[in-house]
């Protein structure tokens, strides 16, 4: 079996600028969307507005990814996912909008544009091997498993899907899913998984 190519230096520098003036250009564009946005969730629902939670990043490191919050504070109905969700909240998950704080992430290197999204602590704790291979790259706001299907996806599917994406980054393969993923969002597909319940937010088996 012949092993993937490793990116070259220029590639992984280059990587970096790019995730830092798309970064910053777009937190500056849709500033105005995040603050109206964020006034909704405070009239609606109250503080906090932005959801704050651990989650790993490239090599196991652990960092605090930044939402605009999406679900009610208090009590909920366990058996119903969605009812948790404000109409807000709805709106910014069928568009891709309560990830947006997120840039702030790409901006302090925690996160790339372009990876594996991010996953729970006790997630990674269970990592096989292979999984584990999804986080020898940045993780992203947007990746090859999101064009693919989001949420709707099993988990083995997406994983199955980081790990290729692991193997054959480059920057044709980036610019691919930068093309795809507003044609995602537009679609809606993959918002939530099955139940209503997406696969990040999932408990660990025992």
């Amino acid at each position: 079996m012949v092993a993937p190519p490793v990116p070259s230096r220029a590639y992984r520098w280059s990587r970096r600028l790019f995730d830092l003036v798309f970064a910053a250009l777009l937190l500056f564009v849709s500033a105005p969307v995040l603050a109206l946005l964020a006034l909704l969730t405070l009239l609606e629902s109250g503080r906090p507005v932005l959801f704050r939670q651990p989650r790993v990043g490239q090599g196991g490191r652990t960092f605090e990814v930044v939402k605009l919050r999406t679900l009610r504070t208090g009590d909920h109905d366990p058996d119903d996912p969605l009812s948790m969700v404000t109409r807000v909240g709805r709106f910014a998950r069928r568009w891709g909008l309560d990830e947006l704080p997120q840039l702030w992430n790409v901006l302090k290197g925690d996160m790339s544009t372009i990876g594996p999204r991010p996953t729970l602590p006790e997630q990674v704790a269970r990592y096989s091997a292979f999984e584990r291979r999804r986080l020898e790259v940045p993780q992203g706001l947007t990746g090859w498993a999101q064009v693919h299907g989001r949420n709707a996806l099993s988990w083995p599917e997406r994983i199955r899907l980081d790990v290729w994406y692991v193997d054959h980054r480059c920057w044709r393969l980036d610019l691919k899913i930068l093309l795809r993923t507003p044609g995602t969002l537009l679609s809606g597909r993959g918002v939530y998984g099955e139940g209503g319940q997406n696969p990040d937010f999932l408990p660990p088996a025992s």
